[in-house]
């Protein structure tokens, strides 16, 4: 944890942001910080950090929705496979995986931003496609969080198709990222990246990413939404692009 204690005031600045997305637009903890922290330390590192305030704020997200009951109902199927696809990739993440690792979240934030910037609604999923088609889309999704530590690719569009209410869509963002939180964690700790002193360091962080979820909260009110993400992924794409790059060299 060298690299976290020489950027101590990254490390709070980064999650001080990572929460302002989140705040606004519901999602983006973990990407925004795994990407700016993996510019100063490897890419299981920054994930190990991003463990205790994405869970927290993911189960804050995922509680404070109406249905979670009939959405855990619906989406198991899709949660399992986020499980077992982050397992099997298990340890990508670390070692002589490092670069590579890198190179993979880059591309993951590339595509993500791209979705976002050209506002690309994935096509509705039939009803009766998705108990074949929630699996497959959680283990993707498991295999990019094993890689990346990032879980939104393809979890977000695959939710988005469901047709599901604002409300409902919001909790079901948190109930997938909660699942998905965990399972990296677990990866993380069988592969050694994760150990009480790094957990502890994850803690810590929790602050600065509350703080900024609640000036987030009071941004989405004071801001246009649209002008906002527009932003958000457009640095996103830029980030993404450098870091693939940088993996790739």
């Amino acid at each position: 944890m060298s690299s976290l204690i020489d950027h101590l005031h990254l490390v709070a600045a980064t999650f001080l942001l990572a929460g302002l997305v989140k705040g606004v637009t519901g999602l983006g903890l973990p990407t925004v910080a795994i990407g700016l922290l993996s510019l100063v330390m490897p890419p299981d590192q920054a994930a190990a950090l991003v463990v205790v305030p994405s869970l927290l704020t993911n189960v804050w997200q995922m509680a404070a929705g109406p249905a979670l009951g009939p959405l855990v109902r619906r989406l198991w199927p899709m949660l399992a496979g986020v499980c077992a696809g982050t397992w099997a990739g298990s340890g990508t993440l670390t070692g002589s995986g490092a670069g590579t690792a890198s190179a993979g979240l880059g591309i993951a934030l590339v595509v993500y931003a791209a979705f976002g910037l050209l506002a690309i609604r994935p096509r509705r999923v039939p009803a009766g496609a998705e108990w074949w088609l929630g699996p497959l889309a959680g283990a993707a999704t498991g295999l990019v969080t094993a890689a990346t530590g990032v879980f939104v690719i393809p979890a977000v569009p695959y939710l988005q198709a469901l047709g599901l209410e604002k409300e409902d869509l919001v909790q079901a963002l948190g109930l997938s990222f909660t699942v998905s939180t965990l399972a990296l964690a677990g990866s993380l700790a069988g592969a050694g990246a994760l150990d009480p002193r790094g957990a502890g360091y994850s803690l810590l962080a929790l602050a600065p990413a509350v703080l900024g979820v609640f000036a987030g909260q009071w941004v989405r009110r004071a801001v246009s939404a649209l002008v906002f993400r527009r932003c958000f992924f457009a640095g996103l794409l830029m980030l993404g692009a450098h870091l693939a790059v940088k993996g790739l060299a």
